[in-house]
């Protein structure tokens, strides 16, 4: 019992498990009474790597009591030939199938022995050999069907031997799983012939007709399984009652013997005639066929029976096919069929299934499938039957990404592999993965694939994981691929237009709405010069972006713009690639560049928020306090002023941008345009005085002053447009030990810094910090002391600056110092018992001056967004005139807000709420206006266009369609203003 033990254990580290093993071993002549025996240690070894042992080992024995004659030279060659070893050891040890056939015909073990096996050139010669009666003929009936089972068996063991050897026999050659399937795929032609040449013996009268075998599916794109049903569609021509005979009889014959052999892809399905002639395959199809038949077309590839006559089939249907996405729902219909598809899956095998499931076969095949039918219209690189072959043109094209299309490739590639060892199991069909449960036969794919242990886990649970990372990264590449919103908008672009001559391209521009079509092939030539990966992709997207900015207002203006951009940003890597695959990118940058002179200015400097537009949580979802923190950050971080301001600006370009394209889109209200745009703004006055202020601190050694900066007009009330200047104010203190003048000149020196580097000349809007509405204003100290500025007002304050002051708040610099201010003035801006007659008197004649004087000459006063009637001043000033008489008694009122100031006045009684309603409307009206203005000209503008492209764009950012009358909004404004208008001559003027 001890040695029998022990002997067991020996046979145990060659991976044996079978009780029986140690006796196979002992009559194959490899094991004594001690072990191993000399000379066996090859073949032991190459036992030990196979994917089961147990189940290669047992092959042997099987072919050893079939032949017994023979097994001495079948022992001597594993011995001495290593290729043959591996190749006959992997394939035992993988297929049980293919060990049945060798048992049971264990002479064609020899058809492993060459160092070639087989060329596929010759497979139909080998079938056709083994049909061969000997008299001119060829077999016929069961004995045909046995001849032709017994020879594709062996063929099915040459391939699956080269696909397996270098499993067990590392050094031997690895064919890559394309080659294993187009051999596959070569040998099913040769099936098919061979089952034509027994139809065309057995059928009578075949002379008669001609019939045509189109191969569909994996075997029309030469990517064959080990088991498959191989699709074909049948042409005919001459007596078809004899063609079908003839068809019939060769699926019968290559069904019993190879594969079944499917024609239900034929025009009506089941419910149709076996074959059709040409003609009739032509009306189907241009009359009848389904969106999904073209689709199955894509793959038709003629392989048996009359060649010519398969030929004019092929050429008949391919224009058809390269045409489908001109289909009406032709995308839609598509994205259907998968999900239907996948729906089929019963549940119990959903996250298991290879071929249906989610992430499984068919998200690659569809994915591909509808890239190649939409983008191939144009790109005859993409007019191929392979999966792979396809991706790649897919990927070399720009269609999709080079990574996805690698990882797609090596995802796909892997299931097709795991999908063959499967099946050769027990050469079935099947598609379905194994149970994380049955660690055996885990073990057994993974060995059988070439997994092999790793980071403490087994072969099979590697195996389990690979499975689940390819399975997910194929559904998330379906997903982003296959409904991706440019597809839709690609397919939309009739056929006929992406092959327009240069003359037809000018008409067709000019029908779209391009003023200068001339001008716009010039930009799409540019776009498109040269055979490189860029121009590819623009190719691509040009239709779509065409179209897209032909519903803008200024479809010239955004090709241009889309040029520049492009041009800006051809070295940025991700450029075209978000733009190709993300279609609400493309759709809202169209609309952008189409609309606003500002944005494209910014965005070639700020290429980053391109990335956001597809997402509306990063274009409009950050806070005004986040962006805030982060600018101050960022800035604080930089090593000098110099970096730190430009670092400021840059961010604050970004975050311009960021408002812009969201507001441009719809995505924000007025109120948060208008804080958004003052916060990063304080912001980098801000980090900028702190910046210049530890300068300036540095050089003197010492701190002779703190610094406080107010905010004031629009600043103050965070009520900025993109157009804005910065106006303020700035206090200083002495510091202990240091005079009044040496704070001011130290404050002085750090102001004046502040504004020059703020101030500089840059191609983004300016950055001007406005201190005019100092005492004094210009003529005056640009730094006071907060007892200079005290004395000012109590002596020799005006009416007018009570009112600038309404707008005052603490912004930048030291806190206590600014809080001071503001305590300081508040008895300045809310007087108590509110303003005398005299002084109610003087803020009404200096709106009316104000009005006068400042209008430019010539404007519309019914258009002026900021003087007109109804515009922001009326309303304003309204609010102010109130503040300055009431807010003694209304503390509500005692807010920098304008629209807070509307709302306390309600509350308060001051105004009906109708009429505040009104002033609000237009306030808000009147800024989206003027925000909309700079937007589009790309320059501060105060006046609504009066017509123009520059009004219907305005009117697009206000929510009105590209087919409404701009003209229609222009009414709306005045109507709105108008009735603001009537409100102030009362509030203001009359009360």
């Amino acid at each position: 019992m001890a040695d029998r033990a022990r002997l067991t254990a020996s046979a145990a580290r060659y991976g044996f498990t079978d009780e029986r093993a140690e006796g196979q071993l002992r009559a194959a002549g490899w094991w004594g009474a001690s072990g191993p025996v000399e000379g066996a240690a090859d073949v032991l070894a190459a036992l030990a790597r196979a994917a089961d042992p147990d189940l290669a080992l047992r092959g042997l024995d099987r072919i050893r009591e079939a032949d017994e004659a023979g097994w001495a030279e079948l022992a001597e060659a594993l011995r001495a030939h290593r290729t043959f070893r591996g190749r006959l050891v992997a394939v035992l040890g993988t297929s049980s199938a293919l060990a049945d056939y060798l048992a049971s015909h264990p002479a064609e073990w020899k058809r492993l022995t060459p160092e070639k096996p087989t060329r596929p050139e010759d497979y139909a010669g080998k079938l056709l050999a083994a049909l061969d009666a000997g008299d001119g003929t060829v077999l016929v009936r069961a004995e045909a069907e046995l001849a032709l089972r017994v020879a594709y068996r062996g063929l099915l063991l040459e391939i699956a031997a080269a696909d397996l050897g270098h499993l067990v026999e590392p050094g031997l050659a690895h064919p890559p799983y394309a080659e294993i399937a187009a051999q596959l795929s070569v040998a099913a032609e040769a099936a098919l012939r061979a089952g034509m040449a027994v139809a065309e013996q057995e059928v009578r009268r075949a002379d008669e007709a001609r019939l045509a075998v189109i191969a569909m599916g994996k075997c029309g794109g030469r990517e064959l399984n080990y088991v498959s049903d191989v699709d074909v569609i049948f042409v005919g021509d001459g007596d078809l009652q004899v063609a079908t005979r003839l068809a019939s009889t060769m699926m019968r014959v290559a069904g019993n013997a190879c594969f079944e052999v499917d024609a239900a892809l034929r025009p009506e399905g089941k419910a149709g005639a076996l074959v059709r002639t040409l003609d009739g395959h032509d009306a189907y199809y241009k009359k009848w066929a389904k969106t999904w038949e073209f689709q199955a077309l894509l793959k038709a590839r003629a392989v048996a029976g009359d060649a010519e006559l398969g030929q004019q089939y092929v050429d008949l249907v391919a224009p058809m096919v390269w045409a489908a996405a001109d289909r009406e729902n032709f995308v839609p219909e598509v994205q259907q069929m998968r999900r239907r598809v996948e729906g089929h899956v019963p549940t119990e095998h959903a996250e298991r299934e290879l071929k249906l499931g989610r992430g499984g076969l068919r998200d690659v095949e569809f994915a591909v499938q509808l890239l190649q039918l939409v983008h191939g219209r144009v790109d005859p690189e993409l007019h191929s039957p392979s999966t792979l072959d396809a991706l790649e043109a897919l990927g070399d094209g720009g269609y999709v990404g080079r990574s996805d299309a690698a990882e797609l490739e090596a995802s796909y590639e892997f299931l097709r592999t795991i999908e063959h060892r499967l099946q050769l199991r027990r050469l079935r069909r099947t598609h379905l993965f194994p149970e994380s449960s049955d660690r055996a036969e885990l073990r057994i794919l993974a060995r059988a694939t070439g997994i092999a242990p790793a980071r403490g886990k087994d072969a099979g649970e590697v195996l389990l994981a690979e499975f689940r990372r390819h399975v997910q990264r194929i559904r998330r590449l379906h997903e982003k691929l296959f409904y991706r919103p440019l597809l839709q908008s690609v397919a939309n672009v009739p056929t006929e237009e992406l092959r327009l001559t240069t003359k037809q391209a000018a008409s067709r521009l000019a029908a779209l709405g391009y003023t200068a079509p001339d001008g716009a092939l010039q930009h799409i030539k540019a776009l498109t010069a040269g055979v490189s990966r860029r121009a590819a992709i623009q190719q691509a997207l040009l239709p779509v972006l065409l179209a897209l900015f032909a519903d803008t207002a200024d479809p010239d203006g955004g090709l241009l713009s889309y040029r520049k951009v492009s041009e800006a940003l051809e070295e940025t890597p991700w450029y075209l690639r978000v733009l190709r695959d993300e279609g609400a990118v493309v759709e809202r940058l169209a609309f952008l560049l189409g609309t606003s002179k500002l944005v494209p200015d910014l965005l070639v400097r700020a290429p980053e928020v391109l990335q956001s537009l597809g997402d509306p949580a990063r274009l409009s979802g950050r806070t005004p306090q986040e962006v805030a923190t982060s600018l101050r950050a960022a800035v604080r971080r930089q090593p000098g002023l110099n970096s730190a301001v430009a670092t400021a600006r840059s961010l604050r370009r970004h975050e311009m941008l960021r408002v812009a394209s969201a507001d441009l889109l719809g995505m924000l209200e007025v109120p948060a345009v208008c804080d958004a745009l003052s916060t990063v703004w304080v912001s980098v006055l801000q980090s900028t005085l702190a910046a210049a202020y530890r300068k300036r601190q540095t050089e003197l050694g010492a701190t002779p002053a703190t610094i406080a900066v107010i905010g004031m007009g629009r600043l103050g009330g965070a009520e900025l447009g993109y157009g804005s200047d910065a106006d303020v104010l700035f206090v200083c203190e002495a510091a202990e030990g240091f005079s009044d003048s040496e704070a001011v000149r130290f404050a002085s020196s750090v102001v004046e810094t502040v504004r020059k580097m703020l101030g500089a000349p840059s191609p983004d809007p300016p950055l001007v910090v406005d201190a005019d509405l100092r005492p004094e204003g210009r003529n005056g100290p640009l730094v006071r002391t907060l007892d200079s500025y005290r004395a000012y007002y109590e002596r020799w304050g005006e009416v007018w600056e009570a009112q600038a002051l309404l707008r005052a708040r603490y912004i930048a610099g030291t806190d206590d110092l600014g809080e001071r201010f503001l305590a300081m003035i508040d008895p300045i801006r809310y007087p108590e018992g509110g303003l005398d007659t005299a002084k109610a008197r003087e803020v009404r004649r200096i709106k009316v001056r104000v009005e006068t004087e400042r209008m430019p000459k010539g404007a519309d006063p019914t258009r002026h967004t900021k003087l007109g009637r109804g515009g922001l001043a009326d309303v304003e000033w309204t609010v102010q005139l109130a503040q300055l008489q009431h807010a003694h008694a209304v503390p509500e009122l005692r807010t920098t807000s304008t629209l807070d100031a509307l709302s306390a006045m309600t509350a308060a009684g001051l105004a009906e709420e109708a009429d505040t309603e009104s002033l609000r409307e237009a306030w808000l009206l009147a800024t989206h206006v003027r925000n909309a203005g700079m937007l589009v000209r790309g320059k501060a503008v105060d006046q609504v266009p009066s017509s123009g492209r520059e009004l219907a764009a305005v009117a697009r950012i206000l929510g009105y369609s590209a087919d409404d009358d701009p003209g229609e909004f222009l009414d709306y404004y005045r109507r709105t203003t108008r009735r603001a208008h009537a409100v102030v001559d009362r509030l203001f003027y009359e009360n």
